[in-house]
């Protein structure tokens, strides 16, 4: 029986000492390609000469095929241990298929070379033919139902201990094969010098009992599969799965036994297909999807063809004389019920791969559905919620902000972060995602990425929602702020700096009524003071004003206001024959609501300050234009601001007066380039008229 499986050979990995080996890297992929081609090329001709012996003998009356399994497998393992090689020249996979192709090849050809000289009355080779298939044989089973699996995917064995599987079948096939040395002659295997007469007695039972031991050794050796697949990420065990797929159809018809093992042949091109798909184009296939479409399409096929059986049955039993149309009863009912059938057939084979968390798409569908009915505080959590259960994780944790100021939402317990990877909302980072270890799943990760590309989105979406409603409420709570800083303030100074200025005003009117008769110079003195301090409180309520509304917006307008404002900024521009300040209008500017006016000017004065005071800059345009909005730009070609940047009170301030309004205000700067500060503010849509420059 041929053993088709999987691994790589060790051996051929150690560079031997020789100086000369030193590039053997380099000899790999200069001449490996070509050495498994010839490989290949060898075992096909091997093949070719098993056609011509298989021919004279008489058909199997056990396969009704005109090849046997290892003809199979001599072809199709050395074939794509080839195209593994070719791509991949240092793996061990590629070599070990294709020796292991070579030796089944080798074996078949020997084993049925010396049937034909028996059929054909004997020969002294036959026993040495004999021998030798048996020796490749069990090389074959060595490479492939071993190495194979104790090897693959990495190319790398786990540990050194499971090594002592490897050891332990090694010495059970060396005994077996020094058992076919000094084998009983018969007519099977022909005469054979080396016979043992005292051995003849045991040794069936000797081969049958190391039998058992390498059956034992290869479980163990594929057990190694079951250890990684457990320690391994995604991508192995996607690599892992699709031979193990591959081999359902090959182990199958081998537990039946007959009359259906022989199917195992049409199957057992999968298994190193699979392997070389897995190694080089697992990225592209995934594994989940076609277990479940195959469960779909055997669930249909058995569905269907139960109908069949039965509307069958039950025409012959109630209806016999009209079994002609049984036929058609069951395929209209079979049509009727198709798609019912597979859709519940899909749910199933779903819940059975994913658990509870069906396929990405799904998930996607069902977040859909319940983000609408979700208030925006909560989006965040539910978008987790789902991608949790469809990566069947132990929680996933957003983080948006920094260390200190930054915001965590959790579903779950992550524990320790098995992957941390950022949330980018239209090219803009959001924040980061922490994904937890994998909890408990009916099906591995095979589908994560998908999942993880499919709900990452909506995750970064929800998480841009919470940036915005935390940077909304920060600046509502500031606004809120600087309003009651501002009535403190006024309340303050209307209480201490006017209001005590009016009191002593009125006591000094009081004096000077005492004194207009008595003493007439005196009375004269404290009016003129009196006079004076009128002057100091005009002062005073003008300020107080002014701080409430510059009073150049009611008496020039905002354009002559913000012309007003250049012109104070330029004798502070940097000393220079093309020293200039430039205002430019477009557009109607009448009409536009208070606080429109109030912040723009409020803008333009901040950012003329910060010219004067740093730019250092030598001209400096500010440019107003409305066009359904009102548009503030103040730009200058100063030494502009450092890239490690805090902002200041001064644009923390610009950016809060057009956020009160709707709007926003931007600064962008590069060192040495000017710096441009552009608002945009809601404001009464307005004619367009041309611009003004003075």
């Amino acid at each position: 029986m041929p053993v088709h499986d999987q691994k790589e050979l060790p051996p051929v990995a150690r560079p031997p000492l020789d100086p000369r080996a030193l590039d053997w890297p380099g000899r790999v992929r200069a001449y490996g390609p070509a050495v498994a081609v010839a490989v290949a090329c060898a075992a096909i001709a091997l093949e070719i000469g098993d056609i011509w012996v298989t021919a004279r003998l008489p058909p199997s009356p056990y396969n009704p095929l005109p090849f046997a399994p290892e003809d199979v497998a001599g072809t199709t393992f050395p074939i794509f241990g080839a195209l593994l090689v070719i791509s991949r020249p240092r793996l061990l996979l590629g070599w070990l298929l294709c020796l292991g192709g070579l030796g089944s090849a080798a074996n078949i050809l020997a084993a049925n070379t010396a049937a034909l000289l028996v059929l054909n009355g004997g020969h002294p080779l036959v026993h040495p033919l004999w021998v030798f298939a048996d020796g490749v044989w069990n090389l074959t089973t060595y490479t492939l139902g071993v190495l194979l699996p104790l090897l693959y995917p990495t190319g790398r064995i786990l540990s050194k201990r499971w090594c002592v599987p490897g050891a332990i079948t090694a010495t059970a096939l060396g005994l077996d094969w020094l058992c076919s040395w000094i084998a009983p002659s018969s007519v099977r295997t022909g005469g054979n010098a080396l016979e043992v007469a005292a051995f003849a007695p045991y040794y069936e039972h000797t081969r049958q009992g190391l039998h058992m031991v390498v059956a034992v050794g290869m479980a163990l050796a594929f057990s190694s599969l079951v250890v990684r697949f457990h320690r391994a990420d995604g991508i192995e065990r996607r690599q892992i799965l699709w031979p193990l797929v591959a081999m359902a159809g090959l182990v199958v018809p081998w537990v039946i036994g007959y009359p259906v093992w022989w199917t195992a042949t049409l199957t057992l091109p999968l298994v190193p297909a699979a392997i070389a798909v897995a190694v080089l184009r697992y990225r592209l296939y995934g594994i989940d999807t076609l277990i479940s479409r195959a469960l779909v399409g055997a669930g249909l096929v058995g569905v269907v063809a139960a109908v069949y059986v039965l509307v069958g049955a039950g025409s012959s039993l109630v209806l016999s004389g009209v079994d002609r149309f049984a036929g058609l009863a069951a395929a209209l009912f079979a049509g009727a019920f198709f798609h019912p059938i597979r859709r519940g057939l899909q749910r199933l084979a779903d819940h059975a791969l994913y658990g509870r968390g069906g396929d990405p798409h799904a998930l996607a569908a069902g977040l859909r559905r319940r983000l609408p009915h979700t208030d925006p505080a909560h989006a965040l959590l539910t978008a987790l919620d789902v991608l949790r259960d469809g990566l069947s994780v132990t929680g996933i944790a957003v983080r948006i902000g920094g260390e200190i100021d930054g915001k965590t939402t959790t579903s779950g317990r992550v524990g320790p972060v098995a992957r941390e990877m950022p949330l980018v909302w239209h090219g803009e980072p959001v924040g980061r995602m922490l994904i937890g270890p994998p909890g408990r799943r009916r099906f591995p990760a095979a589908h994560d990425e998908r999942v993880i590309a499919v709900l990452a989105p909506y995750v970064a979406d929800a998480a841009h929602t919470v940036l915005l409603t935390t940077a909304l409420q920060r600046s509502r709570e500031r606004i809120l702020t600087a309003g009651e800083e501002e009535r403190r303030r006024l309340r303050r100074d209307l209480h201490d700096g006017l209001g005590q200025t009016l009191a002593s005003m009125a006591m000094t009117l009081n004096v000077a009524r005492v004194s207009l008769e008595g003493s007439p110079d005196a009375a004269d003195t404290l009016l003129r003071d009196l006079r004076e301090g009128m002057d100091t409180v005009t002062a005073d309520v003008r300020q107080l004003v002014y701080g409430l509304r510059p009073p150049a917006l009611d008496d020039l307008g905002l354009a002559g206001a913000v012309r007003a404002l250049v012109e104070e900024a330029r004798p502070g521009l940097a000393a220079g024959a093309e020293s200039v300040a430039q205002v430019e209008v477009t557009g109607d500017l009448a009409g536009l609501p208070a606080a429109a006016e109030v912040a723009a000017y409020r803008i333009v004065q901040e950012a003329l300050t910060n010219v004067r005071k740093h730019a250092r800059a030598r001209r400096v345009r500010v440019t107003l234009h409305r066009n359904g909005e009102l548009r503030v730009t103040v730009a200058d070609d100063g030494v502009g601001l450092p890239a490690d940047r805090r902002a200041g009170v001064g644009l923390c301030s610009m950016a809060e007066r057009a956020a009160e309004l709707g709007g926003t205000c931007a600064v962008a700067s590069e060192p040495g380039r000017g710096t441009t500060v552009t608002a945009r503010l809601p404001a009464v849509p307005g004619p367009s008229l041309g611009g003004a420059w003075s």
